[in-house]
């Protein structure tokens, strides 16, 4: 079967009859090696694993991880310490390789790229969103939001064009001219979301988003990320908490670096007792 029947027929499957997110991951893993999963699937990996030399020991952080995401889903990603979600994190953001199987993104095979190549995917497919908001503190939040199309080479009235279209999706437009110190902690994790938004990337890849926030602001930057995915974004969150996870529409619970369930939000809730 040619790549472009494989994911012809995932498409006929998927239209015909409505899976369960193990059968999803099932159907797409199950290719055979290197065939692209189709234009459906942002994320696939296949027999993901990783592995550390700790001083002649090694550690197994991933022991096969078969994974499949589709384009526009809001995933989170959730396990205790230990359990992989780190080490996955930094795989689908293409900051690390995988000791052995396959990783695609978008359509390209990540996991045999060069360093150089990876960089290049990294900057245009993952919008980043990590636990400390990471801004310029002297720069206001247009500015912060505009930088990653300074070093991309784009010229001022483009970037402060899109630098304010993601802040209006961030509902902050009318914030763009303070700078951090004048912002709340919500309003300046939501320019890092503005920031990782800029690109128009692929994948927002969210890594412990609400770590610093009280619990009524962290509702607030979940609901940012519900309004993104309902306008189309794939948003992928990892986190650690329950109540944060179940705000996502399918979350995968990682333990001993292997996928232990992956199941919707109304069969998580009930199983994690989340209201």
């Amino acid at each position: 079967m040619s790549d472009n029947q494989f994911g012809d027929a995932l498409l006929s499957r998927t239209d015909e009859h409505p899976m369960s997110t193990t059968a999803e991951r099932s159907v797409v893993v199950q290719a055979p090696g290197g065939a692209s999963p189709g234009k459906e699937w942002v994320i696939v990996t296949r027999g993901l694993k990783r592995e550390y030399d700790m001083g002649g020991e090694v550690v197994r952080a991933l022991q096969g991880v078969d994974l499949a995401i589709r384009r526009n889903e809001y995933v989170a990603i959730m396990g205790p310490s230990g359990s992989g979600k780190s080490t996955l994190m930094n795989l689908i953001g293409c900051l690390d390789t995988p000791t052995a199987g396959e990783y695609w993104l978008n359509g390209l095979l990540a996991s045999t790229m060069s360093d150089d190549e990876l960089a290049r995917v990294r900057n245009k497919e993952i919008g980043f969103v990590f636990q400390t908001f990471n801004l310029l503190p002297r720069a206001t939040a247009l500015h912060n939001v505009e930088l990653p199309l300074v070093y991309a080479g784009v010229s001022s009235d483009e970037r402060k064009r899109r630098a304010k279209h993601a802040l209006e999706q961030v509902q902050l437009d009318n914030r763009m001219d303070h700078r951090p110190n004048e912002l709340s902690g919500g309003q300046r994790q939501r320019v890092a979301i503005a920031r990782a938004l800029v690109n128009n990337p692929s994948i927002l890849l969210a890594d412990e988003p609400t770590g610093n926030l009280d619990s009524k602001t962290s509702e607030e930057i979940m609901r940012v990320f519900e309004t993104l995915a309902t306008t189309g974004q794939t948003v992928i969150m990892v986190t650690h908490e329950p109540d944060i996870a179940a705000h996502a529409r399918r979350i995968i619970v990682l333990r001993d670096g292997l996928v232990a369930s992956d199941e919707r939000r109304s069969t998580f809730k009930q199983s994690m007792g989340v209201s």
